[in-house]
């Protein structure tokens, strides 16, 4: 499956310590680059989180965020002690008719020893969910993946479509333009008013035609764009080999143009270079 390093994907889950949500933002990148964002309550299973993004996962910049938000009557994570607090409202009354002029501020009384309790957290239920919530974001994230990489393929396909057009063309010419290079020498060589050797057309048919000769060039870019096609249909990351092939094509496109002798052969070599171009814009966002 051709997938997308480009995604977005999000997934919340409500457990007894809290709401977790789980954003995921990835971009293309050559390998794979994970810089997460947690909560100091969840630091602790930063390895764990990674390890288990990259049995997903094979390249891209993968921007994790992780938060935890507290249930409601806390603060933070904090509970409010409401019996104790009770208590000492009762003693700042009783004490405020014995000196008036005293005055208790209630971030005072937070400060209380027991008024606010930090429960205790149970981690492995918390890494339970910050896992589970993890995977239900990557699945989200897998499928846009997967749905803008299906995109990707279709334009690539389309793109090797066109190369394969261009080198059957090219075949179909190779006989003309050989029969116009031999014109052309065999003009040159009359326009010559010294007696010419006997073979000498010949000779310099076949060292213009060794010159020009671009069947392997062409033979090699057939095999580039059947290797192309085949590893768009594996079920696995691409990216890299497709990377590799780009740089294949490219060398082939070039010197295509560099033997031409003919216009139509140099414009092919350009409307080669220009969709090899696009291929390689495009592979840069594949895993």
């Amino acid at each position: 499956m051709i997938r997308s390093m480009t995604a977005y994907a999000s997934a919340e889950s409500a457990g007894p310590s809290g709401t977790l949500t789980c954003e995921l933002r990835t971009v293309n990148h050559r390998y794979l680059e994970i810089s997460p964002r947690l909560p100091d309550d969840l630091r602790s299973f930063e390895g764990a989180l990674r390890e288990r993004i990259a049995t997903r996962l094979s390249r891209g910049k993968v921007d994790v965020t992780v938060r935890l938000r507290a249930e409601n009557g806390s603060v933070d994570g904090l509970r409010v002690n409401g019996g104790m607090l009770a208590r000492l409202s009762e003693l700042a009354l009783d004490l405020e008719q014995r000196f008036p002029r005293m005055s208790i501020d209630f971030t005072e009384l937070l400060r209380f020893p027991g008024v606010l309790q930090q429960p205790e957290a149970d981690t492995d239920a918390l890494q339970a969910a910050l896992m589970d919530v993890l995977d239900r974001a990557l699945d989200v994230l897998a499928d846009t993946r997967g749905r803008e990489g299906a995109k990707l393929g279709e334009i690539l396909r389309e793109r090797l479509d066109g190369i394969d057009r261009i080198v059957g063309d090219v075949r179909g010419w190779l006989p003309e333009i050989r029969a116009a290079l031999r014109a052309r020498l065999e003009t040159r060589l009359a326009d010559v008013r010294q007696p010419v050797e006997p073979g000498r057309l010949e000779q310099e048919l076949v060292l213009q035609i060794t010159r020009i000769d671009v069947d392997e060039e062409l033979d090699r870019l057939a095999t580039h764009i059947a290797e192309a096609r085949r590893v768009l249909a594996l079920k696995e990351p691409i990216g890299r080999r497709l990377d590799f092939l780009m740089q294949e094509f490219n060398r082939e496109a070039n010197t295509l143009g560099s033997k031409s002798v003919d216009s139509r052969t140099t414009n092919a070599a350009v409307e080669l270079k220009v969709l090899i171009e696009q291929m390689r814009e495009q592979v840069q966002n594949i895993e």
